[in-house]
């Protein structure tokens, strides 16, 4: 896990000695020896506030999750000593001195075998927009695989690059299933799915499924038959003990900051002997750099993917200022835009990454300070600490799926990240350019209706070319045409917009694409899909959440026949500066409660997420509620207004 996630509230790994020989290419974990710390999960208590975290981490222990004075920490049997001689209250969560064994480990879940298995079978299905490639080896001499996807993928072509790696921390295997998801949509989708194929056909995806895979089978490899909650990879450090964290290692900042990460070997936030000291990171960053190409870098995003907590978390992670050197207002407005887009798209919380505490050497930072590549971190499912690091593999389908949208909104932004903002003419500009816009921000359409909005281009500099149009983010089952389908710069075209008698109702925000023969512009239009007007209801009375204390407010729909929709949407404002205190619910007529915000540690403010959710089962007629629950202890706020479309 990148950052506050939130861990099992169990369990001392009971493996206290490892063993590190190098196994033949690809081949199993090793026999154990040596003498690898134990660790666990504790509680830490004692602390100042909030600030006083980096203690934690600078002691080498990984925060797992906070909640109202109590951090939840995995940490070695060391580092709890440590921490104790601190004066600091540190409890193993068993009870002191007991080891608890982790979950028995699932066979739905990826062993590295399977994973090189999966790549093969989606090149040797797809060989025309799919290949493997090798970028280096790990600790013990695995093969780091990479998969990249792109519709001449045997050419190098000038075309925007995306990176997507997984499994920098062994124990998160969601994180590799999350990466095969979107190997199998780009691929099995490619001359299917519109949308996926414009993607496909417009960028080169490279997609690292496994960053950590010595980690990933040592994890697996217990001969109980259960998880070791491990965390690092399974390089020998000169002490005896065994493991970095990948996502201390590196160059950026590598421990610079004294409560950033360890120099003590084989504790959970061990940086290593240098920046890039693990063979995993140094390959990645050999395949990074050389995607420098005429001195420019090709790979303009990239996202890692990490559980838990859902959130989309952004740089810096060295500093908890929102702007640094090298971080400008300008691309901070762009990261804030992209990880908006893409919580809007999968319900996750967005925010700057060190906003809980500092973490130095960390991917997203080296990616973005010194490459220039727009760099995100993916925190999955779960959001609280149960199931934590090992939900079942039943959740794989749902919460795989859940990231579709906002992985395709990701890619699709590629071109140029500041689009999002609304600067793409500043920073994204070419010697023959031009701009789109459309007569209206935003419009209405009828489930099985049709409607339209006039798109007008203009020549910003150099010569007018010849422009074709398309449209990024429709909704499901809904469709798009442009009349006329080209026109030269300095002309307008019509966007009919046909939603489907199915498409899901809400709001959708539509990119419209203006592709001239030399560079790509867009205008950003808010398409709202409406079933009847009487389906739809918002309660915008301003009511104060008490600490402790638990809030209902009532949205009642009188006219509207028949179910509810499988896509309802409901949008929560609330005005909170902490929310991790909050737990936020919809009421359904028949009294069943749908959990939205699950109470948890982050510390972001206000809550400004559309959560879809599917009421197919219950009638849309009647008194709906929304229930906000303050479990006090600190922060104070109010339910600003709601809205619920059935």
């Amino acid at each position: 896990m990148r950052r506050r996630t939130r861990t099992l509230i169990t369990a001392l790994v009971t493996t206290a000695a490892v063993l590190l020989t190098a196994p033949a290419p690809g081949s199993g974990a090793p026999p154990e020896r040596g003498s690898d710390h134990p660790r666990g999960s504790y509680t830490v208590r004692g602390l100042a506030g909030r600030d006083d975290l980096s203690r934690l981490t600078a002691a080498g222990a990984a925060i797992d999750y906070v909640e109202h004075g109590t951090v939840y920490v995995t940490a070695t049997d060391r580092t709890a000593a440590a921490l104790r001689a601190q004066g600091l209250e540190v409890t193993a969560q068993a009870g002191a001195g007991t080891l608890v064994t982790y979950p028995r480990v699932d066979a739905g879940y990826t062993t590295y075998p399977e994973l090189l298995a999966a790549v093969d079978a989606i090149v040797a299905a797809h060989p025309g927009i799919a290949k493997r490639v090798s970028i280096g080896r790990s600790a013990e001499n695995r093969d780091l695989v990479a998969l990249k996807i792109s519709d001449n993928v045997a050419t190098d072509e000038a075309e925007p690059e995306l990176l997507f790696t997984a499994n920098q921390h062994a124990r998160e295997h969601l994180t590799v299933e999350q990466a095969l998801y979107l190997a199998k949509q780009l691929t099995d989708g490619y001359a299917a799915d519109p949308r996926v194929t414009a993607v496909v056909d417009s960028r080169e995806i490279w997609i690292v499924p496994m960053v950590n895979p010595d980690g990933v089978t040592w994890d697996f490899g217990a001969s109980n038959g259960r998880y070791r909650n491990w965390r690092l990879n399974r390089q020998p450090n000169a002490d005896g003990s065994v493991g970095t964290d990948l996502n201390r290692n590196w160059g950026y900042q590598w421990a610079c900051c004294p409560t950033g990460s360890t120099d003590i070997p084989g504790d959970e936030t061990y940086h290593g002997t240098a920046a890039f000291s693990a063979p995993e990171t140094a390959a990645i960053r050999d395949f990074v750099t050389s995607r420098v190409v005429g001195g420019k870098q090709q790979i303009k995003a990239h996202l890692d993917i990490h559980t838990y907590s859902e959130l989309v978390i952004f740089p810096a992670s060295y500093s908890q200022s929102p702007l640094v050197p090298g971080m400008a207002a300008d691309d901070r407005a762009m990261f804030q835009g992209l990880a908006r887009g893409m919580a809007d798209r999968n319900g996750y919380v967005p925010g700057q990454s060190s906003i809980m505490y500092i973490a130095d050497g960390e991917i997203t930072d080296w990616m973005w300070f010194t490459q220039h590549i727009a760099s995100f971190t993916f925190e999955m499912y779960p959001g609280t600490p149960n199931p934590g690091f090992y939900p079942p593999a039943s959740v794989i389908p749902a919460e795989t799926a859940r990231n579709r949208d906002a992985l395709l909104f990701l890619i699709e932004s590629a071109d140029c990240p500041y689009r999002v903002s609304g600067k793409e003419t500043t920073y994204c500009t070419a010697a023959d350019d031009l701009s789109v816009s459309t007569a209206t921000s935003g419009g209405p359409v009828a489930r099985g209706a049709a409607a339209t909005v006039a798109v007008t281009t203009a020549v910003t500099a150099g010569s007018a070319q010849p422009v074709t149009f398309s449209v990024l983010g429709l909704p499901p089952g809904a469709t798009a045409s442009f009349s006329p389908a080209t026109v030269t710069a300095g002309g307008s075209t019509t966007l009919t917009v046909t939603a489907g008698a199915s498409s899901p109702q809400g709001l959708f925000p539509l990119t419209i694409l203006g592709n001239g023969t030399q560079i790509s512009r867009s205008a950003a239009y808010a398409l709202t899909v409406q079933g009847s007007p009487d389906c739809t209801g918002t309660n915008d009375t301003d009511t104060a959440i008490p600490d402790p204390g638990t809030i209902n407010s009532v949205i009642t729909v009188t006219g509207c026949a028949g179910k509810a929709n499988a896509h309802s949407r409901v949008e929560v404002h609330i005005r909170h500066d902490y929310v991790g205190d909050l737990t936020v619910s919809l009421v359904r007529p028949d009294g069943v409660l749908v959990p939205l915000h699950r109470r948890g540690g982050d510390g972001y403010p206000n809550i400004d997420t559309p959560y879809v959710v599917d009421l197919s089962a219950v009638n849309a007629a009647g008194t709906w509620r929304l229930r906000v629950n303050d479990a006090g202890g600190s922060g104070t706020g109010l339910l600003d207004s709601w809205t619920l479309t059935l």
